[in-house]
């Protein structure tokens, strides 16, 4: 099979070529895979910061409308709801969030990218979650701590830094205690010029290497259908390149076996074309010098 030059030649540049599109492939699903967590990150920002300054406007607005006093906002003397493991708690404000921030909540959802949008105070206490996560109660605690995780006190690492961070766009990857690992991007919820805690916007990770692992899928079809091409246009082209040296090989076995009467003609002026030439000569050569040989016999 390798005894053909028009093989090597194709196996050798399909082998160069695989390899430079190999590299590239990986060079370019680095670049788009870095640009994807970028867009995701920019995006997480700009919802955690939009989430705070909602949540930080919405308190306001009820001190200002008397609803309850700025004390009665910074309220941490939790008050323990019997029955549930993880425990839950009421504040003095928590009554009313669960009817003015939910629904804004809510609305981060609607991005498939994020898990869970919700405001937390500077302890980790998370007054209202998502209606998705406010399901009736089972009395399964494994179901429950999926189900229903509102009025809880997230008081973990990552909660912890997230509730008490100054930075808008603070991200952290987060170990969910659902099993999940996600990023988990905060930004502080500010009322009255205090720090109240932090909103946290949670993106699935899933959702991004899904998504590298599509653009993965569409640069391996595309190789190959590359690399398909490609061998058969060398084919093709080595073969048609190669075709008057398979006439000048016949040429000189039939040189060999003293057949001096075809011409031998040169159809190019590149190497092939001065091989023929040489071959020619070489084959008037012969002829002149058996002629002589027969006259001298005769």
């Amino acid at each position: 099979m390798f005894k053909k030059i028009s093989v090597k030649v194709t196996v050798y540049v399909n082998v160069l070529l695989l390899i430079v599109m190999v590299v590239g492939a990986w060079f370019i699903v680095s670049q788009q895979s870095r640009h994807l967590e970028q867009q995701l990150l920019e995006r997480g920002k700009i919802e955690a910061v939009l989430g705070a300054r909602f949540t930080g406007r919405i308190l306001e607005e009820a001190i200002d409308n008397g609803v309850f006093s700025v004390k009665d906002a910074f309220d941490t003397e939790y008050e323990e709801i019997p029955g549930f493991e993880p425990a839950k708690y009421h504040t003095r404000y928590d009554f009313y969030l669960d009817k003015a921030l939910l629904a804004i909540e809510d609305e981060f959802l609607k991005d498939e990218s994020v898990v869970f949008a919700v405001a937390v105070d500077v302890n980790g206490y998370l007054p209202t979650h998502n209606t998705l996560y406010q399901q009736p109660i089972t009395g399964d605690v494994e179901k429950d701590k999926t189900g229903n995780r509102t009025k809880r006190i997230f008081n973990d690492s990552v909660g912890l830094s997230a509730a008490q961070n100054l930075e808008e766009g603070f991200l952290q990857v987060y170990a969910r205690d659902t099993g999940e690992t996600m990023w988990d991007i905060s930004a502080p919820i500010i009322v009255k010029g205090k720090h109240w805690g932090g909103f946290r916007i949670g993106f699935s990770l899933a959702k991004v290497n899904q998504q590298k692992m599509v653009l993965q899928q569409s640069l391996m079809i595309m190789l190959m259908a590359i690399l398909v091409i490609s061998i058969v246009a060398v084919v093709v082209t080595v073969g048609r390149a190669l075709k008057p040296l398979e006439t000048l090989t016949q040429a000189a076995s039939d040189l060999a076996d003293g057949k001096v009467d075809e011409v031998i003609t040169a159809e190019s002026t590149d190497e092939v074309g001065k091989l023929a030439d040489a071959l020619e000569r070489l084959r008037v050569s012969l002829k002149a010098a058996m002629d002589r040989l027969r006259k001298k016999n005769s």
